[in-house]
């Protein structure tokens, strides 16, 4: 957001420099009333290590309680599976610390709207009502409850079993009476640690929904979007530099579909072969969902781009046929020399405008934004790789790409 101070429009917006879509709604209250809402680094860890001692440290002690935290009991011990610790160390802390970087580069989105006139003096009443209204949806309780009900299903209808591991018995369920019954830390993984990851998933998905219905209200507001910007998005180039910062959720999602994905080559005797279409799949799919938000400006831009074409389009045939009539159509030719004219290059501009026009794109995605999601979404699967890859083949394919 290197440009957010460039090109100051003198307004100023208390509202928009306030904004905030992880800063309300039943959990933040909840974490409100336990004293730990602060945005200092020290409290964000702090955070992170108290979901890892609610989710992580109880599954384990209770697994050793039984005889299933390492050993032959069952075919996957708590600490050789590779998704539970994956989720409860590595995914669901990043879930948590993201929150502060992703939240204040959304604020910085929102307020150079302001800042850079893209929103007029006259559009603030109606730009800081969007905001308001997405504030209060975002305190509402009732998205949560439904959110914490979504994560609570699945650990009621799939109880103990893995997925893309199937039947295989582990650390979550011990065999009884040709059946399997759900050991302690198995109850509380469908209880308490599954439900919370799912809860903190499913509300990054919610705050990416609040997300575009406050970008699509405000693409609906009369903003002051070139066509000629240097950006090629009429100006709204900077909301792909504000979606990158979301790499960090792809990544942890992205680290639990490769844990999964490895605890089925290891116990399961899964193929990468067989895996790669899921994996490629979840990969599109997931930098699919961040990207969205960005998609419902897609109609402004549109509209900008078709009515600057008619408007460069005038002007460009404005001045050709007075650059025709002086030049070409006339039987008394000007004193002065054409080599050198002012009358080329302003034409050259004026083309160069409607190039610049006609090239504009209507989906404010670059590919730098694409290839940063993308790499974070794959980079979780690099280890799979090496998981079935000998070090002789991996080096003969790195030699062959790079001779």
């Amino acid at each position: 957001m290197g440009s957010l101070t460039s090109a100051e429009s003198g307004i100023h917006s208390p509202v928009a420099e306030a904004f905030s879509l992880t800063h309300g709604g039943l959990f933040y209250r909840l974490q409100a009333a336990l004293h730990m809402t602060r945005e200092e680094r020290a409290w964000v860890a702090l955070r992170a290590l108290a979901a890892i001692v609610l989710t992580w440290l109880p599954l384990l002690l209770l697994s050793a309680a039984q005889g299933l935290a390492i050993g032959n009991r069952v075919r996957i011990p708590f600490l050789l599976d590779i998704a539970a610790n994956v989720r409860f160390l590595i995914a669901l802390p990043l879930l948590i610390l993201s929150e502060i970087g992703i939240d204040r580069r959304l604020r910085e989105v929102v307020v150079h709207f302001v800042r850079s006139g893209l929103v007029p003096e006259r559009e603030l009443p109606a730009f800081e009502s969007v905001i308001e209204r997405v504030v209060q949806l975002r305190d509402r309780v009732l998205p949560e409850l439904v959110l914490l009900a979504l994560a609570l299903v699945p650990s009621i209808s799939v109880r103990g079993r893995d997925f893309l591991v199937g039947n295989v018995s582990t650390w979550q369920a011990t065999p009884f009476d040709g059946g399997r019954i759900l050991s302690y830390a198995g109850w509380w993984f469908c209880l308490v640690s599954a439900p919370l990851f799912r809860f903190l998933v499913l509300r990054w998905l919610w705050t990416m929904a609040l997300w575009g219905g406050l970008l699509w209200r405000v693409s609906r507001l009369n903003l002051r979007l070139i066509p000629t910007h240097a950006d090629r998005t009429a100006g709204l180039g900077f909301l792909a530099e504000g979606q990158l910062k979301f790499s960090s959720i792809v990544f942890a999602l992205s680290t639990v579909m490769a844990a999964q994905a490895a605890n089925a080559l290891a116990y399961r005797g899964a193929t990468i072969g067989g895996l790669k279409y899921i994996l490629l799949g979840y990969c599109v799919v997931v930098v699919a969902v961040l990207m969205a938000p960005l998609l419902v400006v897609i109609p402004a831009l549109v509209r900008v781009k078709k009515r600057g074409l008619f408007e460069y389009a005038t002007l460009a045939t404005a001045y050709s046929r007075k650059f025709h009539a002086k030049w070409v159509h006339t039987p008394h030719p000007p004193q002065e020399e054409l080599l050198g004219s002012a009358d080329i290059q302003s034409l050259s501009d004026i083309n160069g405008s409607y190039a610049i026009v006609r090239d504009m794109r209507v989906v404010p995605i670059d590919k730098a934004t694409l290839a940063g999601l993308a790499v974070a979404a794959l980079l979780p699967m690099v280890p799979l790789i090496l998981m079935v890859t000998s070090a002789e083949e991996l080096l003969k394919d790195v030699m062959h790409l790079l001779l």
